[in-house]
């Protein structure tokens, strides 16, 4: 795999417009702080209310005129709150440039419980991990692929970018739930990157999966973990991988892998080598397939 090198300057960052989702904790955090350092301006979204505000107090309190950062509470499994994410960062700021879905939760319980009976069962699990991390994920993109586009000049990079997880390309037996909705922002990403770069859009489109990064979801391996020897990431260490995927105007359609602070892209070698893991053949008769498909826009034509 090819590891990507992220270039983060004042420069790529000054008095961008960037709205994440998650802001408040962990990851999300790390990336408004670190593109707010390099002059950009975040509006930032979570659930976290009192940690978001702290938060965007701290960054704004040498602002001279416009906040340096802006917080709103925002829960993504609500399209009218995200819609009001949104609205207050073209409010604020005149327009957007970039969008990091980073909102994310833990699995939730154990949907197959060895310890389920009949009765247990005619209960339904709760859907909450999916409704956060995949539903989620879709109302940004949705939303993101019209706010991106006002009060835009002409040849003006924008972009989204998922946060995803190993999870969402790696088997993580016990996630049952957060592995479904990790493979499914994937799938977003992939059905998306050949279909926002063109007209009317002209939208980026890349993801992240980082690997272990200590934050509150993984208390419970982090002490394993670590006494294995094993790689880690830092929040800031994603948030720098992220930031660079967002300044990078020449990545669309990338995802990547992020372990001990560094980031590796997987999509290239997926598709470079579909030959050998598919089949020559099959993998001849595919790429047919898809390029009648084209954009796709003809499922809908019925």
């Amino acid at each position: 795999m090819a590891q990507f090198i992220p270039n983060i300057t004042p420069e790529s960052l000054a008095k961008k417009v960037i709205l994440i989702t998650g802001g408040a904790n962990g990851i999300g955090a790390s990336l408004v702080e670190l593109c707010c350092e390099n002059g950009a301006y975040v509006c930032f979204g979570d659930t976290a209310a009192d940690a978001g505000d702290q938060l965007a107090r701290e960054l704004s309190v040498s602002s001279s005129s416009r906040p340096r950062a802006i917080f709103h509470q925002t829960d993504v499994t609500d399209y009218k709150s995200i819609l009001a994410l949104f609205d207050a960062a073209l409010e604020t700021y005149g327009h957007i440039d970039h969008v990091v879905a980073a909102a994310g939760i833990q699995e939730i319980g154990n949907w197959f419980d060895p310890a389920l009976t009949l009765e247990d069962v005619r209960e339904p699990a709760t859907t909450k991990v999916l409704d956060v991390n995949l539903y989620g994920c879709l109302y940004v993109s949705r939303i993101a692929s019209v706010y991106l586009r006002q009060n835009r000049p002409p040849n003006t990079d924008r972009s989204i970018t998922l946060i995803s997880s190993i999870a969402g390309f790696k088997e993580s037996p016990g996630l049952f739930v957060y592995q479904a909705s990790k493979h499914g922002v994937l799938g977003i990403l992939r059905s998306l990157r050949q279909y926002l770069p063109f007209t009317p859009h002209q939208l980026r489109i890349n993801a992240v999966c980082p690997w272990m990064t200590t934050t509150g979801m993984v208390k419970g391996i982090e002490h394993d973990w670590l006494k294995a020897g094993l790689p880690k990431n830092l929040p800031l260490d994603v948030a720098k991988i992220t930031a660079g995927l967002v300044v990078d105007e020449k990545l669309n359609g990338t995802s990547m892998y992020v372990e001990g602070g560094r980031g590796w892209e997987i999509e290239a070698n997926l598709d470079r080598l579909e030959p050998q893991w598919l089949g020559e053949q099959p993998s001849r008769s595919l790429a047919k397939g898809q390029a009648v498909l084209g954009s796709g826009s003809n499922w809908t034509n019925y």
